[in-house]
């Protein structure tokens, strides 16, 4: 791969970096790092109103200056926010990281107009949608840079990806410009799990949280392989079930295996997420604050200190 060149058809991958109980920056950076080590394109952080501790979007506001290269994206109730201060805070998020912040919205049960209330960041932040059930694959391929599917076959997520990119297309977008990324829950204990034909590990396994793939970093390398080289996805978003041991697993084991065979990347291609996703910049970027990518530590610092005081 060409230094600074995107290549069509590359294999993406991001993680969930949630730890059950606990809101601590300094823990989330970490796990942050070590998916940057990886080269993965983005972390997700979940997030629900009136838990305890900072929200997700805080929490992302301060591992952000610590960074540098990977995407940065959390969920954001937008329900109990109003979208004037989802809009302003993405944005303080996306300057505070210099053009690697994204945002995950829930779209299940809105009116057309409310699901697609993210319309004033498009071509600014990128927009991550669940796009499992059908309603929200609609708003997905009108509005969404990347659509995560949760499926547990291959032939799921490669007629779920099909439907996408028909349905972008008919909404005047251009397919490529969305990338369809099946999410998976992934435990990667010690134990090896009976395989299914075809697939290391046992395969995913529909439970009620998603689909859980359960078995060890080799075979899941294999499976992400194969699903990617069979047009079922572009990529994967793995989400740890023990993020600490899980995401070391994913990153020394599954991304390493990938690499020595050419089928991820070894370095990153630019400094924003859009450059990671092969996606198009936009001159709206940083119309907002009127600042420069990766601004001055100090003016980092002072933004992430401050709070971003997403929910009033």
């Amino acid at each position: 791969m060409v230094a600074g060149r995107y290549r069509p058809g590359l294999l993406h991958l991001a993680a969930g970096i949630d730890l059950p109980g606990s809101f601590d920056a300094g823990a989330h950076l970490e796990l942050a790092l070590l998916a940057e080590r990886g080269g993965l394109d983005f972390v997700t952080l979940d997030d629900s109103p009136g838990r305890p501790g900072p929200d997700a979007l805080d929490v992302l506001c301060r591992v952000a200056p610590a960074t540098r290269r990977i995407g940065l994206v959390p969920t954001i109730p937008a329900a109990r926010a109003e979208p004037v201060r989802v809009r302003d805070a993405v944005v303080t998020l996306d300057w505070v990281s210099g053009g690697r912040a994204g945002w995950r919205g829930d779209v299940s049960g809105k009116k057309e107009g409310e699901a697609e209330e993210g319309e004033s960041l498009r071509g600014c932040c990128v927009r991550v949608v669940d796009a499992t059930e059908g309603h929200s694959r609609a708003v997905a391929a009108r509005c969404a840079d990347v659509a995560l599917v949760r499926v547990a076959r291959p032939e799921e997520a490669a007629a779920v990806r099909t439907e996408l990119r028909e349905l972008a297309a008919e909404s005047g977008r251009g397919p490529d410009a969305l990338r369809v990324l099946v999410s998976l829950l992934i435990d990667l204990g010690d134990g090896e799990y009976a395989a299914e034909p075809g697939y290391g590990g046992g395969g995913p396994r529909p439970t009620a949280r998603g689909p859980l793939y359960r078995g060890g970093p080799v075979d899941l390398a294999e499976l992400v392989a194969g699903w990617h080289a069979g047009g079922a996805a572009d990529g994967f978003h793995l989400v740890p079930v023990e993020p600490r041991r899980d995401l070391e697993r994913l990153v020394n084991g599954t991304v390493g295996l990938l690499q020595h065979r050419g089928l991820f990347r070894t370095f990153y291609p630019g400094s924003t997420l859009r450059d990671h996703l092969g996606l198009a910049r936009s001159a709206r970027q940083y119309v907002m604050t009127g600042a420069t990518p990766g601004g001055a530590a100090e003016g980092q610092g002072a933004l992430c200190k401050r709070g971003l005081n997403l929910y009033g």
